[in-house]
């Protein structure tokens, strides 16, 4: 465990840097989040949903900010007391810090994937945000419920499986229903689509992986450090990703 305090600086510092490298790079695209509410319509004589713009949203600071949130997570854990604490919890088969991190920085990572797909709808992106987050605190469950269980229990795992899909169902009937040709979606966003998709799985395989004590995953520390490793990817890629399709300078 040594060379985890060293692990998650040098994690932290990666984030942190890419963060502010998009900040500093990045252009001005935006995209709207939007209300909807019945209003009363006096040419049809009924109530009719009614969109009203909220706001527009920054789409490379909303990259940075998971970023940071991830520096800020392997930062803070590199520090000496709260390292001990950390330690202390990875013995017992269990980091909060973890899953307390993922459920803020990938649920918005959801969030940002579904408006680049045309979810715009504000109550939407607070079902869809608040569905991924429970996602990861089934996570946080299965490792509590299982400190006292003899045999693995799975159900945790299963409702949070059941949990994670649901966003992703929502992003593809909005990504596959758009229109055709140079009217459909733009290219880097079915990249973004499929990609990420296959990195939030691997999270679900590494702790399944975990539990199974499949290999080196017997070593509950391995399965923490490709936790980690995972973390960095995939943001990286959703980020580097987004740069590339919107934010970068023309």
């Amino acid at each position: 465990m040594k060379n985890l305090r060293i692990y998650n600086f040098i994690m932290g510092v990666l984030h942190a840097i890419q963060g502010i490298i998009i900040l500093v790079l990045a252009t001005d695209f935006k995209l709207p989040i939007t209300t909807s509410y019945l209003q009363f319509d006096p040419e049809v004589g009924a109530l009719a949903p009614e969109i009203e713009h909220f706001l527009d949203l920054r789409i490379g600071v909303f990259v940075a900010i998971f970023l940071f949130l991830s520096a800020l997570a392997h930062l803070v854990l590199s520090m000496p007391k709260v390292y001990e604490w950390y330690i202390k919890n990875l013995k017992k088969g269990i980091n909060p810090a973890r899953w307390i991190e993922y459920a803020l920085s990938s649920s918005l990572m959801i969030v940002l994937i579904a408006m680049l797909v045309g979810v715009y709808d504000f109550s939407a992106l607070l079902l869809l945000f608040s569905i991924n987050a429970m996602m990861i605190f089934c996570g946080w469950i299965m490792e509590v419920h299982n400190q006292t269980t003899k045999k693995t229990n799975w159900i945790s795992f299963i409702f949070g499986c059941f949990a994670g899909i649901v966003p992703w169902v929502v992003v593809a009937l909005y990504l596959f229903g758009s229109g055709e040709g140079e009217f459909r979606a733009p290219d880097f966003v079915y990249w973004i689509f499929f990609s990420i998709f296959v990195f939030f799985n691997t999270f679900s395989i590494n702790m399944f992986l975990q539990y199974k004590k499949v290999g080196k995953w017997k070593d509950y520390i391995f399965g923490e450090k490709m936790y980690i490793l995972l973390s960095l990817l995939a943001k990286s890629a959703l980020a580097w990703q987004i740069f590339a399709g919107t934010l970068r300078p023309v």
